[in-house]
């Protein structure tokens, strides 16, 4: 059964309280116009830095959390809350609630993968200055299918989408915050080959670009279907973009390029546990 995904590139600012608001009624027009499934950016009720981690930071559940909850039932939605600074136990954490039709939580996913980049005369950010990186797989079923999800820096590591595409995964949602360095040498790039990789569709949700903020995102939110064509993308803008993802076409890709079928999992063994 086909259905209609939804991405908020969200313009985040300083107030969490507006970004709230604002997500609120992003999410309300995105099921209007029709999607089962909406899915907010990393970081959408914060702006992105290291510095701005333990300031609004918060446990789950929590004020955020609480909103998605009433944003997924009012809808009627399936709705993937981006990410949010958590904190728990003396901990934080980048971390991704997703929220069923009754504004149920049905899964939450910490990155597992910080990150920790330095590219010299460019940009060097360490999330692992404040932040401590999640050990879990987060996979949730819908009446469409089974989709996998990840945060970000989570998509340069291919381990991890194979074992959501394994797990019978047809869809993949990374929200992320590439970077004006890393965003156009590798963010697209990333995406079609994760769909490539595994023949499944990847969205992947970035906040709009400001150029004002001392992080400054990318954005270019996108769909890639499991043939690994752009069915749909945008530029820096809030925007709400749009696609279709149609479950029977990746069993149709799957079929026509059997790679699956070639048990190479037979040629080495992953310990798991130690991602």
């Amino acid at each position: 059964m086909s259905f209609k995904i939804a991405l908020i590139q969200l313009a985040v600012s300083a107030t969490k309280a507006d970004n709230l608001k604002r997500a609120s009624q992003l999410v309300s027009h995105a099921a209007k116009e029709g999607a089962k499934l909406v899915s907010l950016p990393e970081c959408f009720n914060s702006p992105y830095g290291t510095s701005y981690f333990p300031e609004y930071a918060e446990k789950i559940p929590g004020t955020s959390s609480h909103s998605l909850a009433s944003m997924a039932k009012d809808n009627d939605i399936y709705l993937i809350g981006g990410s949010i600074p958590e904190e728990e136990d003396g901990k934080l954490f980048n971390t991704c609630c997703v929220f069923d039709p009754k504004g149920e939580i049905v899964a939450k996913h910490r990155k597992i993968h910080l990150f920790d980049i330095d590219v010299p005369g460019k940009i060097r950010f360490q999330e692992s200055e404040t932040l401590s990186p999640g050990n879990s797989f987060t996979m949730f079923d819908t009446p469409y299918c089974k989709v996998g999800v990840g945060i970000c820096y989570d998509i340069r590591f291919p381990e991890l989408a194979h074992v959501y595409a394994k797990e019978n995964c047809k869809l993949l949602v990374y929200p992320g915050a590439f970077n004006m360095t890393t965003g156009p040498a590798h963010w697209e790039l990333l995406q079609r080959g994760r769909a490539l990789d595994n023949q499944l569709y990847v969205a992947t949700v970035s906040p709009a670009r400001d150029t004002g903020a001392s992080y400054v995102a990318w954005g270019h939110s996108s769909v890639i279907n499991p043939w690994g064509q752009v069915i749909a993308t945008t530029e820096e803008k809030e925007t709400v973009l749009f696609a279709v993802i149609d479950p029977a076409y990746v069993n149709e890709v799957r079929d026509q390029i059997p790679i699956r079928k070639q048990k190479r999992d037979d040629m080495y063994t992953l310990d798991w546990n130690k991602i």
